[in-house]
């Protein structure tokens, strides 16, 4: 029963990941693809998020460990495989490795009786230039959004020209969503998606470029969400995963996903959003599609992966045992099930394979789980926030004593800051003289803006922050930075869905007729600083957006007889408005205007072009600097 564990090993890391169990056989085909990022940013180490370092390579070995799996009794390891990240250099290897014997000083082990393991290796090295040289391609690629048709944007056909789409959407979606560009562009790509589709209930099944996007956004932003959902559930499935339970488990995460509406990140609401009414408008006559819309992501797409693999969204720190595996695919089968909404139909119940499981459903046959699922979909897609999923009163989130600056004043003074109650509920936030009086001021939750941190020059205060209502700012100084996060955390979890939310603010205040930080003398000039509080502190990730052009040029580059082949297509297409020549070159590809897509093909090929120049004048002057003697 053989699986293995794969590793990247270096001074500072040790990412293991691990294959499934192979069952009776001593000639294995696992067919498993592992990815390791070799320099990571802080989001991808263990470390302060201060310290972001450059990995040595020369230091990174990946190593194959290859065990029997025991069940019950200790797991035997088989033999082992190492394979120095300096040797892959810019190269794929595919061989077979004679397995070794672990390193424990003992000799004796004859190599040749372990067998051997095949291994396809592939290493990929981007050589990223200063921030400039990508200013041409960055701006094509973030304009996409706004190309007529979309089909004729540069991210568009970067998807198109490419073999595998995953490696277009990887580090398509980490550079628009880095420049805030990604909700228009996904909303312009599921509108084309939903050209072609001709029913309702198949809206966002297929593997698209919109669906896509939307799934690597999900892994990239929803990673915190998925852990405060979901791992306390799964390690207990871990623990204890007795299929008896399965009543007990499913119940369980379905609760948990139902009430988690206000942890769902503000970029997760507002892609939802954009696609509920993108399918509402593209099937006007069925009331249900608003809401499959957003489930076919959010359960199937989401959950029941995360809840079936949870060691690819870091749920767990490697594949499950089949027990633990088998019961989870249950889970995950019942909660997509639960998750298409009013999908527990007699016609439903009977397409199930297992009799078991046709009867394990009519225990959900009951309208307040439709009802839960709407409720939640309506609150994780909405136009304006709501109370957490079952609750119609206004729900207390925080209370706490505060300094307040007083409204309007220009001068500086610690007569300006008062001590008051404040109070946080679901639908408003207040502020009192004291605990128990009535309120002084009452901002609805749906009015605010922005609730950001304040630079502690404006007033010479630490640990302040402030509400942005339309009204005046409300600057308030919190008692000690913990507590500042605290406030400004659950304030941006309950207004996350505000669709007037702001995406400028000024980190200082307005003093003596000028804002502090970019000297501006109007008080309602727009911000001169982008709102961080987009995402919650922990889904936060740093992107590289040079890196990540980097990536696309070489994929452009890799791909540009295509590219070419596609520009040639567009030109006899708009020039004879006749019969496509040699379809097979291009049959494949979506040429919705001829001369629009010729127009971007041409400056993607110049833009290449360039920076192919500037790449290579870096290689001569890098070899001609070379010391004698270095490698």
């Amino acid at each position: 029963d053989p699986y293995a564990t794969v590793s990247l090993v270096g001074p500072s890391r040790n990412d293991q990941k691990k294959t499934k169990v192979k069952k009776k056989t001593s000639n294995p085909q696992f067919n498993e693809t592992f990815y390791f990022e070799v320099t990571r940013s802080s989001s991808y180490t263990k470390k302060s998020q201060f310290q972001v370092e450059e990995e040595d390579i020369e230091k990174l070995e990946v190593r194959v460990d290859l065990w029997n799996n025991g069940n019950l009794v200790q797991d035997v390891f088989l033999g082992e495989i190492k394979v120095p990240v300096k040797v892959l250099r810019n190269d794929s290897f595919q061989a077979w490795y004679l397995l070794q014997p672990r390193e424990n000083g003992n000799k004796s082990s004859k190599t040749d009786d372990l067998g051997s393991l095949r291994l396809n290796i592939c290493y990929t090295e981007d050589c990223v230039l200063p921030s400039e040289y990508y200013a041409s391609l960055r701006n094509l690629l973030l304009k996409s959004s706004d190309v007529q048709p979309i089909s004729a944007s540069a991210a568009y056909i970067l998807s198109e020209v490419c073999r595998d789409k995953y490696d277009a959407v990887l580090p398509l979606v980490r550079l628009l969503l880095h420049h805030h560009k990604l909700v228009p562009f996904v909303a312009a790509v599921a509108e084309l998606d939903l050209k072609d589709t001709q029913e309702a209930n198949t809206v966002f099944r297929g593997n698209s470029l919109a669906t896509r996007c939307v799934d690597e956004m999900m892994k990239i932003v929803g990673k915190h969400y998925l852990k405060v959902t979901l791992k306390p559930v799964i390690d207990e499935v871990g623990k204890n995963h007795r299929n008896e339970n399965l009543r007990y488990y499913v119940d369980k995460v379905f609760r948990e996903i139902v009430r988690s509406s206000i942890s769902c990140p503000t970029l997760m609401c507002d892609v939802f959003y954009s696609l509920r009414h993108l399918a509402a408008k593209r099937f006007p006559n069925d009331p249900h599609v608003q809401y499959s819309a957003v489930s076919s992501f959010v359960f199937l797409r989401f959950f029941a992966v995360a809840v079936v693999s949870p060691h690819t969204f870091h749920l767990r720190p490697h594949h499950p045992d089949a027990q633990t595996s088998r019961t989870l695919t249950l889970i995950s089968k019942a909660i997509q099930t639960l998750g298409s909404w009013g999908s527990l139909t007699k016609s439903k119940l009977s397409s199930f394979k297992e009799t078991f499981m046709c009867e394990f459903f009519k225990a959900f046959q009951e309208e307040k789980f439709t009802e839960s699922v709407k409720k939640f979909l309506d609150d994780v897609s909405s136009t304006e926030s709501k109370e957490p999923s079952g609750l119609s009163e206004p729900v207390h989130l925080k209370e706490g004593e505060m300094y307040k600056r007083a409204q309007g004043r220009t001068r500086i003074g610690k007569k300006n800051f008062k001590k008051r109650w404040f109070c946080l509920t679901s639908r408003e936030f207040t502020y009192h003289k004291q605990q128990d009086k009535e309120p002084i001021f009452t901002i609805p939750i749906k009015n605010i803006l922005a609730v950001e941190k304040l630079d502690e020059s404006s007033f010479n205060k630490k640990n302040m922050f402030q509400i942005l209502h339309g009204e005046k700012p409300l600057y308030i100084q919190a008692n000690n930075c913990v507590e500042a996060s605290e406030w400004i955390e659950a304030l941006c979890r309950v207004t996350r869905c505000n669709q007037k939310r702001l995406s400028f603010y000024h980190p200082s205040a307005f003093l003596n007729g000028n804002w502090l930080c970019c000297k501006a003398t109007l008080e309602n000039t727009v911000g001169c600083a982008r709102c961080t509080a987009d995402v919650p502190a922990d889904t936060q990730i740093e992107i590289d957006g040079d890196r990540e052009t980097e990536r696309i040029y070489s994929l452009f580059t890799i791909n540009m007889s295509k590219l070419q082949k596609l520009e040639e297509a567009c030109g006899s297409i708009a020039v004879y408005q006749g019969p496509r020549k040699e379809p097979d070159d291009y049959s494949n590809f979506t040429i919705e205007d001829s001369v629009a897509t010729f127009h971007t093909l041409k400056q993607i090929i110049d833009i290449v072009e360039k920076l192919n120049e500037s790449h290579e004048k870096y290689r001569k002057k890098r070899s001609s600097s070379a010391k004698y003697g270095s490698e």
